[in-house]
């Protein structure tokens, strides 16, 4: 029998539940890692179907073998009819992030290897899915705007159909190389908490489309996937702000946070957030948009001038402080922000699960089952005498 780690109250912070080959964090030095690959040079050098092939599989691809694999993306991106139709009943109004997780169990009926758990099998669905996010949540925002969603444009790149099926406008190469490489830069980040949300789940044997479904989940909130959200309305509601140090001051003083600052992992700068800084930077001398950088660089000022009078010198931007003002620039809705990381997530999502699926069995129990201290009631071993109800007054 496995012994118990008294563990509690720390939300898993240090404490290692599996091995993994697909990401590498240092977060002392502030390097990110897939599959021994640095991000800067991936950012630089790769393309995202190009990052996900080499997530998915554990090596970059030849030739022959990322031209068979983005035809296979490309193939993947029409949609079975009944869930578009099934999408244009919801509420307008629905969260775009609920809408997400509810079309993920279309996609598993609609699957008819859903059932097939060989690894082969497994990548096949995982293309299906890289594929088919973007496509519906570009869908989803076209439906509840009153529009039809668009048919795949099989000449542009992943993000830059990702942008024409959302807007209807073809981006130009550029626009579509940046958000290309904001794909890559959040396609996994080992063992945070929407990725462990999938690995729990299909370590229980449940399919892949169970797992993504919970990883989409876990990523809503705003301290996950949701903080870059929070981090625009933020800037946007200090738009016309005069004294942005004083503001900064005052919002640490009644204990409340800058959002996209500070990071669980790393505490020096996250090596995705000077990508996006620069990126931020370009866009919006492009775009004409040069105020949300400038917003975006007066409010880290200010706030790592504060924590380090407050002693808090390992708060620092995380990738969610830059990306806010980038996808803003880009004419992304704020609500779409989320999902458009679970678009570029879901290539980790599925490499994690199909190692947690394929794991060796030394390694580890197939099943997650940690262990809690009981603090409730107690009435000894043989539990509380019930009471009837008309005996409780």
């Amino acid at each position: 029998m496995a012994e118990s780690v008294r563990v509690k109250n720390i939300g898993l912070r240090g404490v290692t539940v599996a091995d993994t080959k697909i990401s590498f964090i240092d977060g002392g030095e502030g390097v990110l890692i897939y599959r021994g690959y640095r991000i800067e040079e991936l950012a630089e050098r790769s393309s995202f179907v190009e990052t996900a092939y080499l997530l998915l599989n554990g090596a970059l691809p030849d030739r022959k073998q990322i031209e068979a694999f983005n035809g296979g993306i490309m193939a993947a991106r029409r949609i079975p009819d009944f869930i578009y139709e099934s999408m244009r009943r919801w509420p307008r109004q629905a969260q775009p992030m609920d809408v997400l997780q509810a079309v993920v169990p279309l996609l598993a009926m609609a699957d008819a290897e859903i059932s097939d758990e060989t690894r082969d099998a497994n990548v096949e669905k995982a293309v299906r899915l890289i594929s088919r996010i973007p496509v519906l949540i570009a869908a989803w925002h076209r439906i509840r705007s009153g529009q039809d969603p668009l048919p795949p444009d099989n000449s542009l790149s992943h993000a830059g159909n990702f942008l024409w099926q959302l807007k209807g406008v073809k981006p130009d190469e550029e626009l579509a190389r940046d958000l290309d490489v904001c794909f890559i830069l959040h396609a996994d980040h080992t063992f945070n908490a929407s990725t462990f949300a999938c690995r729990e789940v299909v370590s229980t044997r449940a399919h892949m489309y169970a797992g993504v479904a919970a990883g989409i989940g876990a990523l809503s909130g705003s301290l996950h996937g949701g903080a870059n959200a929070e981090a625009m309305k933020m800037f946007l509601e200090i738009e016309q702000e005069k004294d942005i140090a004083g503001w900064v001051r005052s919002r640490l003083d009644r204990g409340e946070k800058i959002m996209g600052m500070g990071h669980a992992v790393y505490k020096t700068t996250d090596p995705r957030g000077s990508i996006l800084k620069e990126m931020s930077g370009r866009l919006g001398k492009k775009l004409g948009q040069e105020k949300w950088h400038d917003i975006t660089c007066r409010v880290e000022e200010a706030a790592l001038r504060e924590f380090e009078k407050r002693g808090k010198t390992t708060i620092k931007p995380n990738c969610d402080f830059y990306s806010a003002s980038v996808y803003h620039m880009m004419g992304i809705p704020i609500d779409l922000f989320t999902p458009v990381f679970a678009a570029s997530r879901i290539s980790g999502w599925c490499a994690h699960i199909i190692e947690e699926k394929f794991a060796e069995a030394q390694e580890k129990p197939m099943l997650y089952r940690p262990s809690t201290e009981y603090v409730g009631q107690y009435c000894g071993l043989m539990g509380c005498t019930y009471e009837p109800l008309e005996k409780r007054g």
